[in-house]
């Protein structure tokens, strides 16, 4: 539910995307040979769209007359707003249990480190490091149970948003204001998300994947979240029942897993996500002069488990570790590096300065 892509048509097949959505010529902003030019792009192509640099920001020159009324994204409003008061179920007695609590700790690290960071961010978004298909699949289903859309959609969203970062068509940017970029952006239309080259220029690589597209049917990825959250209940249900012989046990545990171990879960990991896109693109202190307000968040780099770090990572987006000095912690790159040393994970690409340092010790 974070990245407002539910409009685009689904996908079945492997026929080509301009077959596969229907779109408005008047709104293309992409001239044809460049859009040639992206069908042809290759694996390396599609990564240097998230390294370009980004455009100086310029406020005054963005269009304000040309821009459509904005329409509310009912289906996004509704379904945020119901996650939200489904959690809110953990502050009644009744929903609580340790083991709710211990599943929603593990599961900020399982589905939220695991499944979006590594996966849908440092691996996908920017092609840090390689990892078997089986498990790259894996991981990326793990993504799909935080309800923040499809890989795909994600990563399109995020290649944009490096490309334009802080800038009008950035889909976040807080030069609105803090509220649109932390969530305000997910409630309105964005047409941008509607057109067809959007797709072909952003995730054309993702997509070559079939895996990746079945993912794309309409209501798919809605499905896994949904039979997630049962298994969850049906989980506690049976422990509840079998220790203590009461079927009334198994319910109260098995809502108590889903309340805690899911709802609360995917709340918190939302905000997690969402203070990235707004707190550290305001607050915090940088590391590197780039062109856009990115900035390292000590508080946001620690619940985030290494994302804080952003001023860092639009610094040099394709490094897997988003912690450039010591003390910046970053759990995400740690398992990286971990699977690196378990022969999970190869061709880790390190951060550019790390080398600079080394280069100048070695002197």
């Amino acid at each position: 539910m974070l990245h407002a892509c539910a409009d685009r048509t689904p996908l079945y097949d492997v026929t080509p995307l301009s077959d596969r959505y229907e779109f408005d010529m008047a709104t293309d902003t992409v001239s044809e040979n460049e859009k040639t030019d992206h069908l042809d792009a290759t694996v390396t192509q599609q990564v240097a769209i998230a390294d370009d640099g980004v455009p100086m920001r310029d406020p005054l020159s963005w269009p304000l007359s040309t821009v459509e009324p904005m329409r509310i994204r009912w289906q996004y409003v509704v379904s945020i707003a119901a996650i939200h008061l489904l959690a809110c179920l953990a502050l009644v007695p009744w929903f609580f249990s340790w083991t709710g609590v211990v599943l929603c700790v593990l599961g900020l690290y399982v589905f939220g480190t695991l499944g979006i960071n590594l996966c849908y961010h440092r691996l996908l978004t920017h092609q840090g490091f390689v990892v078997p298909k089986s498990l790259e699949h894996g991981l990326a289903l793990l993504g799909v149970c935080t309800l923040q859309d499809t890989p795909a959609c994600w990563v399109a969203m995020h290649r944009m948003h490096h490309k334009h970062s802080d800038t009008q068509p950035d889909p976040h940017s807080p030069m609105v204001n803090f509220l649109w970029s932390h969530c305000g952006w997910l409630m309105v239309v964005n047409r941008d998300f509607r057109n067809v080259n959007y797709y072909e220029r952003f995730v054309r690589d993702i997509l070559k994947d079939p895996f990746y597209l079945r993912l794309e049917r309409k209501g798919f990825w809605f499905m896994i979240y949904a039979i997630h959250a049962l298994l969850f209940y049906l989980a506690g249900f049976t422990i509840g029942w079998l220790a203590n012989g009461t079927i009334g046990a198994g319910v109260q545990l098995g809502l108590s897993l889903v309340v805690w171990g899911v709802f609360l879960r995917t709340v918190l990991t939302w905000h997690i996500t969402w203070s990235v896109n707004s707190i550290t693109h305001l607050w915090g202190y940088q590391n590197y002069e780039t062109r856009e307000n990115s900035q390292n968040n000590i508080l946001v780099g620690l619940w985030s488990n290494g994302e804080g770090w952003h001023n860092n990572h639009h610094a040099d987006q394709r490094a897997a570790s988003h912690g450039h000095k010591w003390w910046e912690i970053d759990v995400t790159w740690l398992t990286i590096w971990s699977m690196e040393k378990l022969g999970l994970a190869k061709d880790v690409v390190r951060p550019k300065a790390w080398s600079q340092v080394a280069g100048k010790s070695g002197r």
